[in-house]
C-alpha cells in the first residue's frame, strides 16, 4: 500500500452549496463560492499528485476541517477552542464538507464513489484550513461489522 496523500487548503473551509435555480430557465447552478473553492481544491489536489495518475481503487478518506476562534471570544473562551475541550459546531455541515471533494474526481481518484471509508473532524485552531488525508484500503480481512467502544461483539453482515 502507498504511503498516504495529504492536501492541505488554506483559508476558511467552505462547504457545498446548495444549488441556486435561475427564474427564468429554471436551471440549476452551483454558487459561486462552492465553484472557488471547488477550484482551489482541485488545484491543491493537482498539485500534490503532480503527473500521477488518478487512483482506481477503494479509498480511506478523513477530513479535517479547521475553524478561526472567534475574535470576540474572551480569553479563558478561546484558550479552550485552541486546546481543543471545544468543538466548532457551526456551518459548514459535515456532509457539505466531503461533498466538496467531488473537485478531487479525476484528480485524486477516477471518481468519489472510490470511498469506501470516510472520517470528518472539525476543529478550532490558529490557522484555519482543510486538511485531507487519502489512503488506498487494502482488502477486508472479515465480514463482521464492529463498533469501536460497543460492549457487543460486532454485527454480522
Amino acid at each position: 500500500m502507498a504511503s498516504p496523500i495529504i492536501i492541505r487548503l488554506s483559508g476558511l473551509p467552505v462547504g457545498k452549496g446548495r444549488p441556486r435555480f435561475a427564474k427564468a430557465t429554471g436551471h440549476a447552478f452551483t454558487p459561486g463560492r462552492t465553484r472557488s473553492y471547488e477550484s482551489a481544491l482541485r488545484l491543491a489536489g493537482q498539485d500534490v499528485m503532480g503527473e500521477a495518475a488518478p487512483i482506481d481503487g477503494p479509498l480511506a478518506v478523513s477530513v479535517v476541517a479547521v475553524f478561526p476562534v472567534p475574535v470576540s471570544w474572551p480569553k479563558k473562551r478561546r484558550a479552550a477552542a485552541l486546546s481543543g475541550d471545544l468543538w466548532p459546531t457551526i456551518m459548514p455541515d459535515a456532509d457539505n464538507l466531503l461533498k466538496v471533494l467531488d473537485a478531487l474526481n479525476e484528480v485524486v481518484w477516477r471518481d468519489d464513489k472510490q470511498i469506501a471509508k470516510a472520517a470528518i473532524e472539525k476543529r478550532y485552531g490558529a490557522k484555519p484550513e482543510l486538511v485531507i488525508q487519502i489512503e488506498e484500503l487494502a482488502p477486508v480481512a472479515s465480514s463482521t461489522v464492529h463498533f469501536p467502544g460497543l460492549a457487543a461483539p460486532g454485527i454480522a453482515v
